[in-house]
This record gives structure tokens, C-alpha cells and sequence, in this order.
């Protein structure tokens, strides 16, 4: 697989405040979870992208931003999260956007099949 490049921390800047998050080393497993959001599985064949993980809480609620990647495709990034989320408590609202509880969860994906790179963003609603 080839590596990509992602910036070292990704800083969030809100009300004056700036929080990094180091993201666990790189890993792939049936039971991971994506940092910050301890019920956002994290699809198996994707990996936690290190260093590039932001949370930030503020009294509106959370924010979050995780990168993983791996050697997967669209589609079955799509059909995971579009099978597993609402199992969660989570509503569709859009092919990658989901909704619960106040918060809304994007999911972005970021290059080529066979070397993608899956962008999590949980912000409230």
C-alpha cells in the first residue's frame, strides 16, 4: 500500500483554544474503535492513521476528526458504516452523514480504491 502523506497533528482552533490528539499507533483489528469516539468502529482493513487526531469538547458538544486508511474500496467503506451505524443509534441523512443524539458524523473518503484514506468528523448538529 502506498503511504500518504498527512499533516503531523491537524490543529483545531475554537474559542481560543488548540487541542491535538495523538492518534494509538497504527492498527488494524476485527474490535478497534476510531479515537475520541468510543463507539465509532473502525471498519477492519482500515487503520488509524497516527498524529492526525483532533477532539475537542466545548459546552455545544464535541468535536472530533480521525484519519484511517487502508487498502479497501469505496463501496465496502460505504456498506460498512451504512450497515453498522444505524445498529448504533445512528440516522442516515446523506450517502456518508449520519445523526444521533445532537451530534453529526461525516464520513469522507479520500483517494483511490485499493488506497483510501477515510476522514471521521463528529461536530454537533
Amino acid at each position: 500500500m502506498r503511504r500518504r502523506r498527512l499533516p503531523a497533528a491537524v490543529p483545531a482552533c475554537i474559542l481560543g483554544v488548540l487541542i491535538l490528539v495523538a492518534a494509538p499507533a497504527l492498527r488494524a483489528d476485527d474490535d478497534a474503535f476510531v479515537a475520541g469516539v468510543e463507539d465509532l468502529p473502525l471498519m477492519p482493513g482500515l487503520a488509524e492513521v497516527p498524529d492526525t487526531g483532533v477532539v475537542f469538547d466545548k459546552p455545544g458538544g464535541r468535536i472530533v476528526e480521525a484519519y484511517a486508511e487502508g487498502a479497501v474500496n469505496r463501496g465496502e467503506v460505504i456498506g460498512f458504516y451504512r450497515q453498522t451505524l444505524p445498529q448504533l443509534g445512528w440516522e442516515a441523512i446523506g450517502e456518508s452523514a449520519y445523526r444521533r443524539e445532537g451530534e453529526r458524523l461525516e464520513i469522507v473518503l479520500l483517494g483511490g480504491d485499493g488506497d483510501l484514506v477515510v476522514r471521521f468528523t463528529l461536530q454537533p448538529n
